[in-house]
């Protein structure tokens, strides 16, 4: 049987592995694997290297396309390695949930545009197509999106944040 992952983390940020993610989510979720799913990071051996030398080496790190992360992992609520999984935008995060990677929560880090719509928090910049697909989150599939950058932050809640904008 193949290894499960307990996903404690559903999380995008276009800065996948960085210092808000191991000096804050790693101890407070007491994770044992980081799961980077995106397809340029997973082509790309020089950014897989680097990725795996900022990570300290008890925890596990995977590196994979959307497409086999959604279809070669399987994932058990309180089973198995407890894991944080990063997704660089919300159009992967959207596609791994139809491929049948299946979350109910999903936590916005740090989404930064330079031709935005809207500003949600100081590290949160929304285009049309993104509210699209987070519109698509809610309401089709249930998923429950917030806005937080660390543990210790106060979450807000993206309807809450959509509110004047279009819901």
């Amino acid at each position: 049987m193949a290894e499960s992952y307990d996903i404690a983390l559903v999380r995008v940020d276009n800065r996948l592995v960085h210092g808000q993610i191991l000096e804050a989510w790693v101890p407070y979720i007491e994770a044992e694997c980081i799961m980077v799913v995106d397809d340029s990071s997973a082509a790309d051996f020089f950014c897989e290297t680097v990725i795996r030398m900022a990570v300290p080496s008890h925890i596990e790190v995977n590196i994979c396309t959307v497409e086999d992360f959604a279809s070669h992992y399987s994932f058990a609520r309180g089973k198995g390695k407890k894991t944080i999984v990063l997704i660089s935008n919300i159009a992967d995060a959207l596609r791994a949930h139809e491929l049948g990677f299946q979350f109910d929560k999903l936590n916005i880090g740090n989404i930064n545009h330079e031709e935005y719509r809207l500003c949600c928090s100081p590290s949160v910049f929304l285009c049309d197509t993104e509210i699209d697909d987070i519109l698509k989150l809610l309401q089709a599939r249930g998923v429950h999106v917030e806005i937080r950058r660390v543990p210790k932050e106060k979450a807000i809640d993206i309807r809450d944040a959509l509110k004047e904008f279009c819901l």
